[in-house]
């Protein structure tokens, strides 16, 4: 008697616990989730103002609007000669040629034959650019060793001319 009242009060005990620790659970889901929510608003609130900041640096540097005080620059007459080319086999195969054709030309002209030389020392001139040399002092390091050199060479001299 005195254990079936027990029991039926503690099944309804046990109940209202089950209720109680579901409810801290769902209480708890319910945290995360508004947590999770702010974090998300937070994370695309400071892309957009990382975004704006980047725009804004954008801005700064935007130099389009003096391009009208520039002056006009011509074209060149000639296009660069492409230095970046791949070589594979066809344009490895004209290219080589090329300059077979070349060096045939060079080695049948008069001037080559007469006097090799020259005719190079010619074509450097006429085609490599002038330039100007400069005196330039080139500042040397003065070590220990060479302030050494330097006073025994002098006190050598010195003890000669004693």
């Amino acid at each position: 008697m005195g254990l079936a009242g027990l029991r039926s009060g503690s099944s309804e005990e046990e109940c209202s616990r089950k209720n109680r620790k579901f409810e801290k659970k769902l209480q708890f889901y319910a945290k995360i989730r508004d947590m999770v929510a702010s974090l998300h608003a937070k994370k695309t609130i400071s892309k957009k103002k990382k975004l704006r900041n980047r725009q804004k640096k954008l801005k700064a540097y935007d130099l389009s609007s003096l391009a009208e005080f520039l002056p006009e620059l011509k074209a060149p007459r000639q296009p660069a000669p492409e230095t970046n080319f791949k070589l594979n086999s066809k344009s490895r195969r004209k290219l080589v040629e090329k300059e077979g054709e070349q060096l045939r030309k060079v080695l049948n002209h008069p001037a080559f034959q007469t006097d090799p030389l020259s005719a190079i020392h010619q074509h450097l001139q006429s085609t490599q650019p002038v330039q100007i040399e400069s005196p330039v002092k080139t500042l040397k390091k003065t070590t220990r060793k060479t302030k050494r050199k330097r006073s025994k060479a002098s006190s050598g001299a010195k003890s000669m001319e004693i």
